[in-house]
């Protein structure tokens, strides 16, 4: 779907938000400037439903099928004959298969069970015209003009694709009412041009609460004590642990966390920015001038499951010669991999003693600089209440687990690619100690 197209569908019907007076509160030593026109927990506009990065535009080749699933719902994502990204319902309408193990041909998705083949039409709104032409039906031609595949608005943006998803697939894309608007999720929004950077990127795959990740990571102060001995910072370990003097801001679009030095010739330490439903940018300055920045895109996959889009942006070390020479990419890709298979022990019993009931108002005492981690989950909460995503495809113990059991692609759950990862930077080392060494044996 283009920009063109998208403002067709997008019949927006998002209520004039009012400006209000900003405050500031003192909570523990923590200046929050909020809007005093709503109440804290709703701040934010967006609910869980809306766009999430589903994957990035480099995994979505041309001619193959990308599997996935949003809160359970099992999707499909793929590019058609005009290589646009669509996403759609993983159920063919003829016989109710799966697409797991089907086709592309021609732009066209092809069911794996009888070959029914789809292709889009009109102005990218309708996937139409299912095609089995060795069934023999007198009523098969006005059948085929009347099935269509159920799909979700998908656009391309920033080398992400994104979906706009409500847990409501439809055969018409123009029936959906898109409550918000791309550009609340793009970094571009908020200041960051990130044509301007390069940058490396993973996935990362879990099996654990997807909105635990998501608090992981609005954590900073963790990585001292947790990724100390991993990420390559002097000032970022155990043996230097110190307090910092936290500022919160809040709009209708993000959450905002800036974390500056007690010393103020150290200036600012590392701001963090919740996008909701999903995204979390992670950068120290201001976006415009941050010589670093990450990106996280958090994705409800299903109950336990969840996968994280991480990527790194630099503004510095941008020539590609000088980066495959010290071997950055695998570099960067080892340290991204270790931190999160840290985490990942954390994260797992953090989700066992939720669901479990464990963490509850008795049992846990959050801490001042816990402030912006609270207006999470109030607004988490109360998007719970009004979206219900998980009640919109329920499973239960009955429930036939053929997409619980596939294997999940990514470190740390399925380790496959951190070793590979590991085996390419041992390669590439040796390889460039044996030419010189070989470079040396000639001369001599």
């Amino acid at each position: 779907m283009n920009d063109e197209e998208l403002n067709k569908v997008n019949s927006l019907k998002l209520a004039n938000q009012s400006s209000g007076n900003a405050s500031l509160e003192q909570t523990s030593g923590i200046t929050i400037e909020e809007n005093t026109s709503v109440q804290p927990a709703d701040q934010l506009s967006s609910g869980l439903f809306g766009w999430y990065a589903a994957c990035s535009s480099n995994t979505l080749k041309s001619g193959s099928l990308w599997h996935l699933s949003m809160y359970n719902e099992p999707l499909i994502l793929y590019r058609d004959k005009d290589n646009l990204a669509r996403c759609i319902k993983d159920l063919c309408p003829h016989r109710g298969a799966s697409f797991i193990g089907g086709d592309i041909k021609g732009g066209e998705l092809v069911c794996p069970y009888h070959g029914a083949r789809y292709s889009s039409k009109g102005e990218c709104t309708n996937l139409d015209r299912i095609t089995c032409q060795h069934i023999v039906d007198s009523n098969y031609n006005s059948y085929a003009k009347k099935i269509h595949l159920y799909q979700y608005p998908t656009i391309e943006k920033d080398g992400y694709i994104f979906i706009y998803y409500n847990g409501q697939a439809k055969t018409n894309l123009q029936d959906f009412d898109i409550q918000s608007s791309i550009e609340d999720s793009r970094t571009d929004s908020y200041g960051f041009q990130s044509a301007k950077y390069k940058f490396e990127e993973v996935c990362v795959d879990f099996k654990c609460d997807w909105a635990r990740i998501i608090e992981n990571h609005l954590d900073i102060l963790h990585i001292f004590w947790v990724h100390g001995d991993t990420i390559p910072d002097k000032d970022v370990s155990r043996d230097v642990i110190t307090s910092f003097n936290q500022k919160i801001t809040r709009d209708q679009r993000q959450i905002e966390s800036k974390y500056n030095h007690k010393d103020k010739s150290k200036g600012e330490f590392i701001s963090i920015k919740f996008i909701p439903p999903g995204r979390i940018v992670i950068y120290k300055g201001s976006p415009e001038s941050a010589r670093y920045v990450q990106v996280l895109d958090h994705i409800p996959l299903a109950e336990n499951r969840a996968r994280v889009i991480v990527r790194h942006y630099r503004k510095f070390l941008k020539n590609k010669f000088l980066t495959k020479l010290i071997i950055f990419k695998e570099l960067q890709q080892r340290i991204f991999y270790r931190v999160f298979s840290e985490d990942y022990m954390i994260l797992k019993t953090q989700t066992f003693n939720q669901q479990m009931g464990y963490i509850e108002k008795d049992n846990v005492k959050l801490l001042g600089e816990d402030k912006m981690v609270q207006y999470y989950w109030g607004w988490l909460n109360n998007a719970l209440k009004k979206d219900n995503p998980w009640g919109m495809h329920p499973t239960t113990s009955g429930t036939n687990s053929v997409h619980r059991d596939m294997k999940m692609r990514y470190p740390p759950e399925n380790p496959k690619l951190a070793d590979e990862n590991n085996s390419k930077i041992i390669r590439k080392l040796l390889t460039r100690l044996l030419i010189p060494v070989g470079f040396l044996f000639l001369i001599f």
